[in-house]
């Protein structure tokens, strides 16, 4: 068994696309339309043929509703892992990339979150290495 995609929604799938393509990196996977519904997923450029993330447009509600409130609680959608998150850091505050926290050592780990654009908040993770 292996997870291949997993979904974050989005409240506008051309800007979430610009997003994750442009300031984070990753490389889109997957682009079509069909009466209406856009399937539109990115995968990571060190792994093309690895996990992918769907930007699915959030147009559900309930979801809209649970987006919302992980966002006001801070809770981040995605956790992606990174070699160094202070240099990362740097290199999206120069994008212009808002982060609601700055690198933080925690246990085990240093973390940053940043603000999508799109209704989520990201979290930014390296593991420490011993």
């Amino acid at each position: 068994m292996k997870i291949k995609v997993m979904t974050i929604h989005v409240d506008d799938q051309a800007k979430a696309l610009k997003f994750y393509s442009e300031a984070l990196g990753f490389t889109k996977k997957a682009d079509f339309s069909n009466h209406g519904y856009r399937w539109l997923t990115v995968a990571s450029p060190e792994a093309p043929d690895g996990p992918e993330l769907q930007l699915e447009a959030n147009t559900d509600p309930a979801a809209r509703t649970y987006q919302q409130a992980r966002f006001q609680k801070g809770q981040p959608a995605a956790i992606f892992f990174v070699d160094d998150v202070q240099a990362e850091h740097d290199r999206l505050v120069g994008l212009g990339v808002k982060f609601t926290m700055p690198p933080t050592k925690v246990t085990g780990s240093t973390i940053a979150m940043l603000d999508d654009t799109c209704g989520n908040i990201v979290q930014l993770t390296a593991l420490e290495r011993r």
